[in-house]
């Protein structure tokens, strides 16, 4: 006999999966967010997704690693198709501000399109600052093919910087976006005003900044670490 299967032509089991693993990514990007990711577990994390098996995390996701990365990857496969589309708008013509808004935008936007409230930036930023899940977040990321084009894209023409002064601001960049974002976020979240109203006046603020930085003189060269 056929296995029953529904409008959207998966089974009732696969459905019943698809709808607890969506209630563990939800539960834990939430709870990382607020609390850190070492401050929560995963019984804690089945527990408040209504799942009655405390193993449940583990047997859908495997380890914390794997449930960040899970958590991570939805989220970059929805900011995908808006970057190529930025990308697209402005490859072969792009100055730096114009790339600049490649890398920001996208993310900005898919945090407005997620409604309120959202939980992702703070997320990101407890990954970004842990050195034991900041890898999962980084490699993510750098999968995505339409990263990969914005960070070419700013290489081609960004100034003529000392390999350890671009290092230096790349790792600006990317603690700017991902901390700026979180704290707008947790204002939201707290009925706090931010300065910036939208994400996209949030955007364009960071977006300023950004080109600022990349286009500063360089004063003084940044140290390599003794032994390296």
């Amino acid at each position: 006999m056929s296995p029953v299967v529904t409008g959207t032509g998966r089974s009732p089991r696969a459905e019943q999966v698809g709808t607890t693993r969506r209630q563990i990514l939800d539960t834990a990007e939430r709870l990382f967010a607020e609390r850190g990711l070492y401050a929560v577990s995963n019984r804690q994390i089945s527990t408040a997704a209504g799942q009655g098996n405390n193993a449940a995390v583990g047997y859908h996701f495997g380890t914390k690693a794997d449930l960040v990365r899970a958590i991570v990857r939805r989220h970059t496969e929805r900011i995908e198709p808006l970057r190529l589309e930025a990308v697209t708008a402005v490859e072969g013509a792009g100055d730096v501000r114009g790339w600049v808004d490649c890398l920001v935008r996208p993310f900005t936007a898919h945090l407005a399109a997620l409604g309120d409230p959202t939980w992702f930036a703070r997320f990101a930023a407890q990954v970004m600052t842990d050195p034991g899940f900041r890898a999962v977040m980084v490699e993510e990321a750098l999968a995505t093919p339409s990263l990969r084009r914005v960070l070419d894209g700013l290489r081609r023409c960004l100034p003529d910087l000392p390999d350890d002064v671009r290092a230096e601001r790349g790792d600006m960049v990317r603690d700017l976006v991902v901390h700026v974002c979180a704290e707008r976020e947790r204002a939201l979240a707290e009925g706090i005003a931010p300065v910036r109203p939208t994400w996209d006046d949030a955007a364009t603020g960071l977006v300023d900044a950004i080109t600022g930085l990349w286009l500063a003189p360089v004063s003084g060269r940044a140290r390599t670490p003794a032994g390296e």
